[in-house]
């Protein structure tokens, strides 16, 4: 929790105010969630999807 707190403070966020910084961090997670999420479902269902290339 140190690193993230020390991160925030003399990285480029250190400037926003409190509730940019909030809501950085929550794009943030769910950017990385969604990806997760879709890993997740890319290794559970993958070989049952038929990926087709073409116009």
């Amino acid at each position: 929790m140190d690193v993230i707190k020390e991160i925030m403070q003399n990285g480029p966020l250190g400037l926003l105010p409190v509730w940019s910084k909030s809501l950085v961090l929550l794009l943030f997670s769910a950017i990385v969630a969604t990806l997760a999420t879709m890993l997740m479902i890319l290794l559970r269902y993958g070989s049952e999807i038929s990926i087709q290339f073409g116009y």
